[in-house]
């Protein structure tokens, strides 16, 4: 995939992200995990989707503008696997919320995954 579509892609990932974020918090389903965060959309869903759009349109120039150099792939695509990633946790807040999932299994799949960090992470 071209580089310009992996820097598109992740800014849409962002922005994806900040959109399920507010419906979830405020439909009381999840909570907002990064304080900073938190405190911003406190304050309201302006505030919130203007920050978190604004640092994803900064690092989507900050990539552009490197594109030459090796290191922008390597954190591009470390960065795509994260939001891949957050986009599964989405999925599965999202399938918790309708019903399709039973707590007891979100509650099992974060204590495996608490299990495979500790493992991971020393």
């Amino acid at each position: 995939m071209p580089l310009l579509n992996q820097i598109i892609l992740l800014f849409g990932l962002n922005l994806l992200d900040a959109l399920l974020t507010v419906v979830w918090v405020r439909s009381g389903v999840a909570t907002e995990s990064n304080k900073l965060m938190a405190e911003l959309l406190d304050i309201g869903n302006f505030p919130f989707l203007f920050v978190k759009i604004l640092i994803g349109a900064v690092t989507a120039l900050v990539l552009f503008r490197y594109a030459n150099r090796p290191i922008t792939r390597y954190c591009l695509t470390i960065a795509l696997v994260v939001y891949g990633g957050l986009m599964g946790v989405h999925l599965l807040t999202g399938m918790s919320a309708f019903g399709v999932l039973p707590d007891n299994v979100i509650q099992g799949l974060a204590f495996a995954s608490g299990h495979a960090l500790a493992v991971v992470l020393p």
